[in-house]
């Protein structure tokens, strides 16, 4: 995680008035790999970290709690769980600056949670992993790809959820998103994805999977994906991501009403396959679909064709993202800036 000064050792005024903003990288979540876990670990799952959309948040003391902007009722949630379980202060000033979209599929809860809870600790003096405090929060009951992406960025793997454990999943692998390739977002701000109780009711319904589709999935990952980004090889990688996630889609088809929770990122993920492109897919339960891109000429081509032909869909929107590989970015604000 990157941070400026962490210094909680100077004079107490200082301390006092200090300002800090968190900057929390939103993320994609390509699929679990075997939600079966008949060998005693449930799940795991590989993900994305995003330079962007991200979400900004700043925290200062204050008489009492209050926040505003974007999710900031969710954000007084995070403060008053946080100060409960780690006996903080929460008398703080919470401005979210910008916030992902919720129930979009890019992790909008666990990066503001994270975001927030992390601050309301450094303002108190407390330095805690952003696994500790994602425990804290019940964030990573079935994925630490936020953990993750909030820790270190980049591409992630996650061993699962062990059986009777409350840990969230440890991460096994870290690489970087290479330089080079470039991410197409496709948003449908019409629709949301499965979140709560109906997520929850959703993943208990669906069929069983298969131990050697566990094992298939397995194998796309490790022996395929993963490679194929340590040599910068797009096209494997692509196509390994693709087939994850048209096992998945087909797998989730039932709850989620098809392949893709939107019809309209359905149809944009159709015309992006004819063009020859394999690393499609839907980002959690969606609506938010993307397409792995080999080179920064050829997503711009691509996202310009993208929004003429569906120009005339308001709720459709585009977006060229790059892999963040760095985590949260922390930093201390001069008094005079923002107090």
């Amino acid at each position: 995680m990157n941070t400026t000064t962490r210094d909680f050792g100077t004079a107490k005024d200082g301390q006092d008035r200090a300002v800090v903003r968190i900057t929390a990288p939103g993320r994609l979540h390509l699929g679990f790999l075997d939600l079966s876990g008949t060998l005693g670990r449930r799940f795991g799952s590989l993900g994305i970290a995003l330079d962007r959309p991200s979400t900004v948040v700043r925290l200062r003391r204050a008489e009492k709690l209050t926040a505003s902007g974007p999710d900031a009722g969710r954000a007084v949630a995070a403060v008053e769980k946080a100060a409960a379980r780690f006996g903080l202060d929460k008398a703080v000033e919470v401005t979210v600056e910008t916030a992902l979209p919720p129930h979009s599929g890019l992790g909008s809860g666990t990066q503001l949670g994270l975001a927030v809870a992390t601050g309301l600790c450094l303002v108190n003096g407390l330095d805690l992993s952003p696994r500790e405090i994602g425990a804290a929060l019940g964030r990573g009951a079935r994925s630490a790809i936020g953990i993750g992406a909030f820790t270190e960025g980049g591409v992630i793997l996650d061993g699962g959820k062990k059986r009777g454990s409350d840990a969230p999943p440890p991460i096994l692998s870290r690489l970087p998103f290479p330089e080079n390739w470039r991410i197409l977002l496709v948003y449908d701000h019409a629709h949301q994805g499965l979140s709560g109780t109906e997520e929850v009711s959703a993943m208990e319904g669906l069929p069983p999977f298969a131990d050697t589709l566990a094992g298939h999935m397995a194998r796309l990952a490790v022996m395929v994906a993963l490679p194929a980004l340590a040599e910068a090889d797009v096209d494997y990688f692509a196509a390994a991501v693709g087939e994850m996630q048209r096992l998945l889609g087909e797998h989730y088809a039932g709850a989620q009403g098809g392949r893709y929770t939107s019809s309209s990122v359905a149809e944009v993920m159709d015309w992006l396959e004819t063009r020859g492109l394999r690393g499609l897919g839907q980002s959690s339960w969606g609506p938010t679909g993307f397409a792995i891109i080999g080179s920064p000429e050829e997503a711009e081509q691509v996202i310009c064709e993208a929004r003429a032909r569906f120009g005339d869909r308001p709720a459709l929107a585009f977006d060229c993202a790059r892999g963040s590989n760095a985590g949260a970015r922390i930093e201390w604000l001069a008094c005079l800036e923002q107090c």
